[in-house]
């Protein structure tokens, strides 16, 4: 599992012999290897792709709740929810995007420039219903009363937050990067290690990574080749 410091990915030379020394990075050939950092907006990506995890866990509890099914581990909901308000709302949402990236775009205006100003409101209404979500799921167990507009607040979170994270991959982050000098944006990278190591600890990350994994196990979709459909029907004669 990669440390905090995640942006420095080896490549292994021919002789699969790499030493690292103070972020100098040698192979025992003598020659230079070819280095890839993950800088601030891909780094934001990935972290979306922590939140997507959550988002599934949340699709498929709502799926259960719908159906009446009664399998639905409260106490697992009530871990996600409190992975994405700790990652996702208080480090990625406030400390990143609100703190960094959502003034520099609307500051430079535009189409893309409107966004930031959704993008918040959204925020704050996920932060509404992670506090519902983790109100519900306080005892362990989700009253009758309470599955079905667990249900629904639940799908409409997926729904909400799925567009919002792939507008701010596809336009939002792009936008944000290109008012920033090369100098600038490598700063701004750095500085968001800092901060997440400040805010999660030094494999919050990777740490949430393994809850997720857990959660995921418990709600029975950790194998993916399970998730994979059957083969559609034919097309109805015409």
């Amino acid at each position: 599992m990669e440390s905090p410091a995640r942006r420095r990915v080896l490549q292994l030379s021919a002789s699969g012999l790499v030493v690292v020394a103070a972020g100098t990075m040698l192979t025992a050939c003598g020659k230079e290897p070819d280095s890839k950092e993950v800088l601030a907006v891909e780094d934001m990506m990935r972290e979306h792709g922590l939140l997507r995890r959550a988002l599934l866990v949340y699709a498929e509890a709502a799926s259960r709740l719908r159906a009446g099914q009664g399998n639905v581990p409260a106490d697992q909901l009530a871990k996600t929810a409190d992975i994405f308000r700790k990652f996702g709302e208080e480090y990625h949402e406030r400390q990143l995007e609100e703190a960094h990236v959502f003034p520099a775009v609307a500051k430079a205006g535009g189409a893309v420039g409107a966004l930031p100003a959704v993008l918040k409101a959204q925020h704050d209404r996920g932060r509404e219903i992670t506090d519902y979500i983790t109100a519900v799921t306080r005892t362990g167990q989700i009253p009758t009363a309470d599955g079905l507009p667990l249900a629904g607040t639940l799908e409409s979170f997926v729904r909400m937050y799925q567009h919002h994270a792939a507008i701010e991959d596809t336009l939002v982050f792009p936008a944000w990067k290109n008012t920033l000098s090369s100098k600038e944006y490598d700063h701004l990278s750095d500085e968001f290690e800092d901060l997440e190591t400040k805010s999660v600890g030094k494999d919050g990350f990777e740490n949430y990574l393994k809850q997720m994994a857990t959660i995921e196990q418990a709600f029975g979709i950790a194998d993916l080749s399970k998730l994979t459909p059957p083969a559609p029907p034919q097309p109805a004669a015409t």
